[in-house]
Formats: C-alpha cells, structure tokens, sequence
C-alpha cells in the first residue's frame, strides 16, 4: 500500500479502507490517525505517557515472540522492537495525538500506536513514512493482537506503571504523619466528637491515626492491584485467541512481564478477560477509598489550623502564601485545601469510571478509554498532590501547646472520668452545671464534697485520661 506524495504544501497522501485520507508529512502517525484527529477535537487532553509506554511495551513484546515462534519476519520484528524500545524511552510521544474521548474500546489510540510504530519501523529499514509494504500497522506491528486484548491489557499495565509513583508518595505520607504524632506525644488537648467536646487525647495520637488510616489505604490499593497483573493479551477480537500461534498467548505475557518488570500473568480464562473489567473497578475503588481518607485528613487540619484569634488554632500549619487579594495578613490552609479539592476529583473519576465498567456489553467493554482517562489521571493527580502534601503541609505543622493544654483542662467531657466515681447520673449533672454556669468541673465537685482536691487532681489529670487506667478503689471517694 503505497501512498502518492503531493510536493510543497507539507502533507502526503495515504490510503486506508475508507480511501485517501491527507495526512501531515512530517508525522509518524498515518490515515486512521488522521481521521480520528479530526473526529475527536473533544477535550485536547491527550494519552499519557504510561499509557504509550505500556502500549509500546505489548508490541516490543508480540513482535519478538511472533519471530521466535516463526510467524513474523525476524528483520520486521526487529526493526518494530526497535521503534517500539524508542517510544518506551520516552520518544516520539508528540507523534499520539488523539483525544483522550475516542472511538469505543480504544481502537483510535490503538490504530495509532500501529502507525507510529510501523513508520518509524519502515524509516528504520531505510523506507519513507507511508510505504506500508515495508512495514504494516495491521499487518506486522499488530500481527496476532486486536485492540480488544490490546488496549485492556495496556490500561492496567499503565496503571500498574503510575502506581509506581503513588505508591512511594503514600509511604512519604504515612511516614510524615507518624512523625509527627511521635513529635507531638506530649501534646495533651481536648478531643472532639459530633464537633463537640469529649475527653482529652493527645495531638500525637491524631497524627499517629492519620497515618494510619493513609497506610491501610496504600495496602487496599495493593492488594486490588493485584487483580490488574491478571491480563487477556492473547485473546485477539472476542477471547478466542483467533490468528495466533498456539504457544502465543503464554509466551507473550512472560515476555511482558519481562520488559515490565511486572509480575504479570495470563487471564485463565481470555474471554472472561475480555468481557470484564472488574479489575479496573476494584482498582479505581481503592484510590477513591484513599481520596475519602485524605478528605477527611484535610479537613482536619483545617479545623486544627482556625483561626488564630476565632478558630481552635491548636496547630499551625507552615506559611507558604498570601491568603488573600483585600485582607491583609491572612494566611490560608492552602495545602490541605489543595489535597481536598484533588481528592474530589478522583471521587468523580472513580464514578465515570464505575459507569464505564458496568457498560460492558457480550463480548466487549467499548467505554475502556474513559476507564484508562479517568483512572490514570486519579494515579497522576494524587502522586502530586500527596507528595506536595507531605513535604509542604505535613512536615512544617508545629503545635499550639498553650491553647491545646488550656482546651484539655477546660473541656466539659472531664466529667467522664468521673462517672467510675460519683456514677454517670451525678457526673452528667455537674457538666450540665459547668456548661450553664461557666465554672469547672473540678470547683463543682469540690463545691459538693464529692471527691478530695488530691483525688480530683489524679482523676481529673487530662494527661492520665489519654491513655487506659483507673485510681485503686480505695481512693475513689472522699466518703
């Protein structure tokens, strides 16, 4: 399949099935490309690059299997493994122009891998861009594969790949926030539930739980990556592994595993693999899972942070911009603010992606390219935001250790420890009491004769209340 060349206005002539389509001279791409270039002027959001790298990995990886088992000409193979080994190295990424919102199952980003591939094969072979009887996109760079198998099997290895990248943002996290919660042991303040005063903490046990609740999230995004190594490359159109060599499927997903350096294995049964994308639901899940727990994280911190003069301000939070365009001063939570709103938005890729996985029709699941987007965009938003998280927000908080104190002496929820003592009716009604009349706990109690000031001071320590313990029964009342 020959193209004719039109000289001077920069473009060449190329056919595909539909006929002549113009095609820019200087691109690597070709006619299907082209058109879907034209067809999808949607988001101007492109393929990333794990994407095209997990993409160029399953041809580097067919091309050398299919000339081993003697169904691709070896000098063919070579010269696509070669094209495909420069676009795993970060080249000609300029050359995959097509919009993110695409043709169903991916089969445009597909078709332009092939056509990347094949002219940069057929220049490698001493040939000129179009001259597809050296090198062919359907022919020989996707000899063996469809996109049905193809762009799945990409998608999770993508995925896979920018994990690679959240996942040591996320340990930065955990260990950041347990840092802080070793640094703030001492930090004794009032705890609150339902917004309301409840009994002493200490601030470390806070951070010391944030971390916590970051690390349990990195383990539930492991574990449903897991389910992602699981792929369908083999099973061509609908499963059956049609117009493959019988020893292809198996080799194959080795072979990628090898260039991925992914524990990869191949799905036990390929039309199941195709049918279903359960894997990039549970996947997708997990890092929505995560953005809940950052939400609520941010949220406090916010809350920690009020202030100075109106808030809780029992922490500060490092100061790394002007807060505001009219009032002098103001300094905002912009950090965690930051980590909110990213968060969010991985909630909502998580539900497209949710509604793309359950779309899934017979033998195929066309909507993978909003599951791809969506997906590796959430892995790429929160690597960043998490990271800027940890060392701009996280590693600078300081506490408040007056204010902290002066919340733990003076919350109402001191009548708790009283309640081993004087019963919980009694205790209820001195806090009560506090609450209507402003005065302490302590000075009821005292007040009423209730406890000994010795026994008060012991029992009401907000200290001895952050961890488990009662006074011996021998001194617990007065008379």
């Amino acid at each position: 399949m020959k193209n004719t060349r039109q000289a001077g206005n920069g473009f060449r002539i190329e056919r595909d099935s539909l006929g002549q389509k113009a095609v820019p001279e200087a691109a690597y791409y070709g006619a299907q490309t082209a058109r879907a270039v034209e067809n999808y002027a949607i988001s101007g959001l492109r393929a990333s690059p794990s994407l095209i790298q997990a993409a160029a990995m399953i041809k580097l990886a067919a091309a050398e299997v299919n000339s081993e088992l003697g169904v691709l000409d070896p000098e063919i193979a070579r010269a696509i493994a070669r094209a495909a080994r420069e676009v795993i190295g970060g080249q000609h990424h300029e050359q995959f122009v097509v919009d993110v919102f695409q043709a169903g199952a991916g089969v445009s980003f597909h078709m332009n891998v092939n056509e990347v591939l094949a002219n940069r094969a057929i220049e490698i072979l001493g040939g000129r861009r179009g001259e597809y009887t050296t090198v062919h996109p359907n022919d020989h760079v996707n000899f063996g594969q469809s996109t049905n198998d193809v762009f799945p099997t990409a998608m999770r290895l993508a995925a896979l790949l920018d994990l690679r990248l959240l996942d040591p943002a996320l340990r930065k996290l955990s260990r950041a926030l347990q840092t802080k919660g070793d640094e703030f042991a001492e930090v004794i303040k009032a705890g609150r539930t339902h917004l309301v005063d409840a009994v002493p903490v200490r601030l470390g046990q806070e951070f010391h739980a944030y971390g916590v609740a970051v690390e349990k999230a990195r383990a539930g995004i492991a574990q449903a990556a897991d389910s992602l190594r699981e792929i369908g490359l083999g099973g061509t159109a609908a499963g059956t592994g049609l117009n493959t060599h019988p020893d292809y499927r198996q080799r194959v997903a080795a072979r990628l595993g090898e260039i991925s350096a992914e524990r990869l294995r191949s799905a036990d049964d390929l039309s199941a693999a195709m049918q279903s994308n359960l894997a990039m639901a549970q996947f997708s899940a997990a890092l929505r899972n995560l953005a809940l727990e950052l939400i609520r994280i941010s949220n406090d911190l916010r809350l920690l942070a009020s202030g100075p003069n109106t808030g809780l301000h029992e922490i500060e939070l490092p100061v790394l911009q002007p807060g505001s365009s009219i009032m002098p001063g103001k300094i905002n939570p912009v950090m965690p603010e930051m980590l909110a709103m990213v968060a969010f938005q991985v909630v909502g890729n998580d539900t497209a992606t949710a509604l793309a996985v359950q779309a899934g029709q017979l033998e195929l699941n066309v909507m993978m390219p909003a599951m791809a987007f969506n997906t590796l965009f959430s892995l790429r938003i929160l690597s960043n935001a998490i990271g800027a998280f940890a060392d701009k927000c996280v590693k600078g908080v300081t506490p408040n250790d007056e204010q902290c104190l002066r919340y733990a002496h003076s919350t109402v929820a001191l009548a708790t420890a009283l309640n081993p003592y004087i019963g919980y009716a009694r205790a209820a009604e001195i806090a009560r009491e506090s609450v209507r009349t402003g005065r302490t706990i302590p000075e009821i109690v005292r007040e009423r004769g209730l406890l000994s000031s010795d026994q008060l001071d012991e029992i009401l320590d907000p200290e001895r209340m952050t961890s488990p313990g009662l006074v011996p029964p021998s001194r617990k009342r007065a008379s």
